[in-house]
């Protein structure tokens, strides 16, 4: 019987079966298709990535530097609001690559990863958590002392165990452009419903373009829309959901939830890989397979560490709603230099974001 059975192979759950095997627990992952794809997810993260892979991962993974980003109210050509720092704010990088290199390592550390065999059934009982797993040859029954759901926005960990939903549910459209950009810029349009849509230089990787928005809107012909916008034609094309806002609970008797699947994600973003990470890393801490009172300290400790993030990016969220007048008007006079971290809403009251905008004076 295994420590820790982990449904999902993406950054958190590739994290989390990293770290447990480290800690000397016996962990196995499964993942329902090939690790990193499809492909439903930016490649636009902060810097603070690096601190997750190894150092040599940086030249395969890396794809382009950024610097700041463009705010627009309206479409392609629109008044352009510049936010910015005078060192690099993220990086873009090769996201399928990230997930494969974040699996690799949890093989190196001993967890078995087994990609191609998804969970079909989930049966939580009071010792343990018995799997039914459809694998290449043949279906098997797996049993852990805990499951842990990694397995995305429409976790069928979470539904098994009756766990709450996420507060809302976001349909988000990716596509990519082959033409070179090494631009330090992102583009941000106010236009969608209630989220954005996106333009993001890859280097000699091409532009990804991107549109999110509450799933009753015909997402498609938004982001077709905005692409006709820019004047290019897509050469990928992908979809998929974005979880926003946390479930009052993300634990069951032997079962937990880490990234997308608990909805740790960026409510003003839909950014979610540092987040995940960062829980996984603390399950890892304060969970013993053996002990399900202590999934009592994971909860705490994730959301003593991201709750306040959380919601202030929820409050940052309501501007994309306001009217267009207030938007320029708070654009207008905020844009500039700036001090923040893209992970951290916390950082608009840090000593370097108080300093940038005083400097402007």
């Amino acid at each position: 019987m295994y420590d820790f059975a982990v449904v999902g192979a993406g950054p958190a759950g590739s994290r989390f079966s990293r770290r447990a095997a480290e800690a000397g627990h016996d962990v196995v992952a499964f993942e329902s298709g090939s690790i990193g794809t499809p492909l439903a997810c930016s490649g636009h993260v902060s810097t603070d990535i690096w601190g997750f892979v190894p150092d040599d991962a940086r030249e395969r993974l890396f794809q382009n530097e950024i610097y700041g980003a463009r705010f627009h109210t309206g479409g392609p050509g629109s008044r352009e609001y510049p936010f910015y720092k005078r060192e690099v704010v993220s990086n873009v990088i090769d996201r399928v690559g990230l997930d494969r290199t974040l699996a690799d390592l949890a093989r190196e550390a001993g967890a078995a990863v087994r990609e191609n065999h998804t969970v079909t059934g989930i049966d939580e009982g009071t010792e343990d958590v018995e799997l039914t797993v459809r694998g290449p040859d043949e279906t098997e029954t797996v049993r852990a002392r805990m499951v842990v759901g990694c397995d995305g926005p429409t976790s069928r960990v979470r539904k098994a165990l009756s766990l709450p939903e996420p507060g809302e549910i976001l349909h988000g459209v990716l596509g990519f452009s082959e033409e070179e950009d090494d631009e330090a810029f992102v583009d941000v349009h106010l236009t969608a419903p209630r989220f954005f849509a996106w333009r993001i230089p890859r280097g000699e990787a091409g532009v990804e373009y991107g549109l999110a928005a509450p799933p009753a809107r015909d997402l498609r012909e938004l982001f077709d829309q905005f692409t006709a916008g820019y004047g290019v034609e897509i050469a990928e094309f992908c979809s998929g959901a974005i979880p926003i806002g946390p479930p009052e609970r993300v634990t069951s008797h032997r079962g937990l939830l880490i990234g997308d699947a608990a909805a740790q994600t960026k409510p003003f973003t839909g950014g979610g890989i540092l987040y995940g990470m960062t829980a996984a890393d603390h399950a890892v801490r304060t969970v013993d397979p053996g002990s399900p009172e202590t999934l009592a300290d994971y909860e705490e400790a994730w959301r003593t560490d991201l709750s306040r993030e959380i919601e202030l990016g929820h409050l940052l969220r309501r501007a994309y709603s306001l009217p267009e007048p207030i938007q320029r008007a708070g654009l207008r006079t905020l844009s500039g230099e700036i001090g923040v971290h893209m992970d951290r809403p916390t950082s608009l009251f840090s000593r370097e974001q108080l300093k940038a905008l005083f400097s402007r004076s």
